[in-house]
Protein backbone atom coordinates (compact mmCIF):
# COMPACT_ATOMS: atom_id res chain seq x y z
CA UNK A 1 0.00 0.00 0.00
CA UNK A 2 1.70 3.78 -0.90
CA UNK A 3 2.11 5.96 1.65
CA UNK A 4 -0.90 8.09 0.26
CA UNK A 5 -3.02 5.32 0.46
CA UNK A 6 -2.40 4.45 4.09
CA UNK A 7 -2.82 8.12 4.81
CA UNK A 8 -6.27 8.01 3.33
CA UNK A 9 -7.49 5.12 4.65
CA UNK A 10 -6.02 5.83 8.43
CA UNK A 11 -7.34 9.39 8.32
CA UNK A 12 -11.11 8.17 6.89
CA UNK A 13 -10.89 5.61 9.86
CA UNK A 14 -10.51 8.30 12.14
CA UNK A 15 -13.69 9.68 11.21
CA UNK A 16 -15.66 6.84 11.22
CA UNK A 17 -14.36 5.58 14.60
CA UNK A 18 -14.75 9.14 15.56
CA UNK A 19 -18.71 9.15 14.68
CA UNK A 20 -19.77 5.78 15.13
CA UNK A 21 -17.52 4.92 17.91
CA UNK A 22 -15.42 1.48 17.85
CA UNK A 23 -17.93 -1.22 18.44
CA UNK A 24 -20.92 0.33 15.84
CA UNK A 25 -18.02 1.24 13.16
CA UNK A 26 -18.30 -1.03 10.19
CA UNK A 27 -15.15 -1.84 8.02
CA UNK A 28 -17.59 -1.04 4.76
CA UNK A 29 -18.29 2.22 5.79
CA UNK A 30 -15.04 2.94 6.76
CA UNK A 31 -13.72 1.40 3.15
CA UNK A 32 -16.24 4.10 1.85
CA UNK A 33 -15.04 7.19 3.46
CA UNK A 34 -11.14 6.32 2.85
CA UNK A 35 -12.07 5.44 -0.43
CA UNK A 36 -10.45 1.93 -0.51
CA UNK A 37 -12.09 -1.60 -1.03
CA UNK A 38 -13.58 -3.53 1.90
CA UNK A 39 -10.96 -6.26 1.24
CA UNK A 40 -7.80 -3.44 0.92
CA UNK A 41 -8.76 -3.21 4.66
CA UNK A 42 -8.77 -6.31 5.89
CA UNK A 43 -5.27 -7.30 3.16
CA UNK A 44 -3.73 -4.60 4.99
CA UNK A 45 -4.68 -5.11 8.83
CA UNK A 46 -6.81 -8.62 9.37
CA UNK A 47 -9.29 -6.92 10.95
CA UNK A 48 -11.08 -3.84 12.54
CA UNK A 49 -9.14 -4.50 16.18
CA UNK A 50 -5.81 -4.11 14.10
CA UNK A 51 -7.25 -1.37 12.00
CA UNK A 52 -8.77 0.78 15.04
CA UNK A 53 -5.61 0.07 17.09
CA UNK A 54 -3.16 1.57 13.93
CA UNK A 55 -5.86 4.09 13.85
CA UNK A 56 -6.13 5.91 17.61
CA UNK A 57 -2.06 5.22 17.98
CA UNK A 58 -1.37 7.51 14.38
CA UNK A 59 -3.62 9.89 15.76
CA UNK A 60 -2.24 10.13 19.37
CA UNK A 61 1.30 10.18 18.22
CA UNK A 62 0.41 13.08 15.69
CA UNK A 63 -1.46 15.14 18.71
CA UNK A 64 1.29 14.24 21.35
CA UNK A 65 3.92 15.51 18.08
CA UNK A 66 1.98 18.85 18.55
CA UNK A 67 1.33 18.92 22.03
CA UNK A 68 5.00 18.49 23.03
CA UNK A 69 6.03 21.51 20.78
CA UNK A 70 3.64 23.51 23.11
CA UNK A 71 4.97 22.21 26.09
CA UNK A 72 8.62 22.55 25.07
CA UNK A 73 7.61 26.29 23.70
CA UNK A 74 5.67 27.53 27.33
CA UNK A 75 7.29 25.90 29.98
CA UNK A 76 11.05 25.80 28.14
CA UNK A 77 11.83 28.79 30.02
CA UNK A 78 10.21 30.06 33.13
CA UNK A 79 10.65 34.39 33.61
CA UNK A 80 7.39 34.93 36.08
CA UNK A 81 6.46 30.94 37.44
CA UNK A 82 2.81 32.02 37.60
CA UNK A 83 2.17 34.22 34.22
CA UNK A 84 4.38 31.52 32.23
CA UNK A 85 2.24 28.90 33.73
CA UNK A 86 -1.32 30.69 33.29
CA UNK A 87 -0.18 30.63 29.74
CA UNK A 88 0.33 26.86 29.68
CA UNK A 89 -2.82 26.21 31.02
CA UNK A 90 -4.84 28.92 28.85
CA UNK A 91 -3.56 27.17 25.86
CA UNK A 92 -3.49 23.36 27.50
CA UNK A 93 -7.51 23.44 28.21
CA UNK A 94 -7.99 25.42 24.47
CA UNK A 95 -9.31 22.70 22.71
CA UNK A 96 -7.20 23.02 19.23
CA UNK A 97 -9.64 22.71 15.96
CA UNK A 98 -7.23 20.93 13.93
CA UNK A 99 -7.33 17.65 16.38
CA UNK A 100 -11.07 17.71 16.80
CA UNK A 101 -11.67 14.17 15.16
CA UNK A 102 -9.00 12.51 17.72
CA UNK A 103 -10.64 14.19 20.54
CA UNK A 104 -13.94 12.89 19.11
CA UNK A 105 -12.47 9.34 19.15
CA UNK A 106 -11.33 9.94 22.63
CA UNK A 107 -15.03 10.44 23.74
CA UNK A 108 -16.46 7.19 21.98
CA UNK A 109 -13.17 5.38 23.25
CA UNK A 110 -14.40 6.63 27.06
CA UNK A 111 -18.10 5.77 26.20
CA UNK A 112 -17.18 2.18 24.96
CA UNK A 113 -13.57 1.26 26.14
CA UNK A 114 -15.17 -2.10 27.84
CA UNK A 115 -15.74 -3.24 23.64
CA UNK A 116 -12.13 -2.01 22.76
CA UNK A 117 -8.98 -4.22 23.01
CA UNK A 118 -7.26 -3.39 25.95
CA UNK A 119 -3.50 -3.33 23.89
CA UNK A 120 -4.82 -0.82 21.95
CA UNK A 121 -6.09 1.41 24.65
CA UNK A 122 -2.46 0.86 26.60
CA UNK A 123 -0.75 1.72 23.19
CA UNK A 124 -2.65 4.58 22.74
CA UNK A 125 -2.30 6.02 26.25
CA UNK A 126 1.55 5.10 25.75
CA UNK A 127 1.99 6.96 22.65
CA UNK A 128 -0.05 9.74 23.41
CA UNK A 129 -0.98 10.94 26.94
CA UNK A 130 1.80 9.16 28.92
CA UNK A 131 4.25 10.21 26.59
CA UNK A 132 3.06 13.70 26.61
CA UNK A 133 2.91 13.90 30.71
CA UNK A 134 6.55 12.77 30.81
CA UNK A 135 7.49 15.59 28.87
CA UNK A 136 5.55 18.38 30.72
CA UNK A 137 7.11 16.16 34.15
CA UNK A 138 11.04 16.58 33.02
CA UNK A 139 10.02 20.54 32.36
CA UNK A 140 8.57 20.52 36.21
CA UNK A 141 11.74 18.80 37.21
CA UNK A 142 13.83 21.38 35.45
CA UNK A 143 11.37 24.12 37.01
CA UNK A 144 11.79 22.62 40.48
CA UNK A 145 15.66 22.05 40.40
CA UNK A 146 15.96 25.96 39.64
CA UNK A 147 13.95 26.56 42.90
CA UNK A 148 10.32 27.57 41.95
CA UNK A 149 8.47 24.64 42.87
CA UNK A 150 8.81 21.59 45.94
CA UNK A 151 8.22 18.48 44.09
CA UNK A 152 8.75 14.95 45.29
CA UNK A 153 7.32 13.11 42.22
CA UNK A 154 7.44 14.68 39.09
CA UNK A 155 5.12 12.72 37.24
CA UNK A 156 2.27 13.03 39.55
CA UNK A 157 2.95 17.27 40.15
CA UNK A 158 2.52 16.84 35.51
CA UNK A 159 -0.71 15.18 36.33
CA UNK A 160 -1.67 17.27 38.87
CA UNK A 161 -0.82 19.94 36.36
CA UNK A 162 -3.16 19.11 33.59
CA UNK A 163 -6.20 17.80 35.72
CA UNK A 164 -6.03 21.56 37.90
CA UNK A 165 -5.62 23.30 34.56
CA UNK A 166 -8.04 21.31 31.75
CA UNK A 167 -10.07 18.89 34.17
CA UNK A 168 -12.98 21.35 35.18
CA UNK A 169 -12.90 22.94 31.32
CA UNK A 170 -12.93 19.33 30.39
CA UNK A 171 -15.71 18.05 32.37
CA UNK A 172 -18.10 21.06 31.66
CA UNK A 173 -17.90 20.68 27.91
CA UNK A 174 -18.21 16.70 28.08
CA UNK A 175 -15.13 16.60 26.78
CA UNK A 176 -15.17 18.72 23.99
CA UNK A 177 -18.61 18.14 22.58
CA UNK A 178 -19.98 21.67 23.52
CA UNK A 179 -17.74 23.96 23.74
CA UNK A 180 -17.40 26.32 26.69
CA UNK A 181 -16.20 30.17 25.71
CA UNK A 182 -12.89 31.25 26.22
CA UNK A 183 -13.37 33.90 28.63
CA UNK A 184 -14.67 30.65 31.38
CA UNK A 185 -11.50 28.39 29.72
CA UNK A 186 -9.58 30.63 31.42
CA UNK A 187 -11.46 30.98 33.89
CA UNK A 188 -10.99 27.60 34.93
CA UNK A 189 -7.31 27.30 33.96
CA UNK A 190 -6.36 30.13 35.90
CA UNK A 191 -7.57 28.55 38.98
CA UNK A 192 -6.54 25.68 38.34
CA UNK A 193 -3.02 27.28 38.48
CA UNK A 194 -2.90 29.03 41.46
CA UNK A 195 -4.24 26.04 43.21
CA UNK A 196 -1.29 24.21 41.44
CA UNK A 197 1.08 26.11 42.94
CA UNK A 198 -0.56 26.54 46.20
CA UNK A 199 0.43 22.74 46.15
CA UNK A 200 3.47 22.81 44.78
CA UNK A 201 5.19 26.19 44.92
CA UNK A 202 8.36 26.97 47.09
CA UNK A 203 7.43 28.52 50.14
Amino acid sequence: MSIDKRRALLDGALIVFAADGYSRASVDNIARAAGVSSRTIYNQFGDKATLFEAVIVDSARRVADAQIITVQRLLGKIVDLEADLIEFGRVWATPSPDYAPHFALVRQVAADAAHIPEGALRAWQETGPFRVRREIATHLRRIADAGHLDIVDADVAASHLVQLVAGDATARSYHGAIPLPDQEIHRLADAGVRAFLHGYAKS
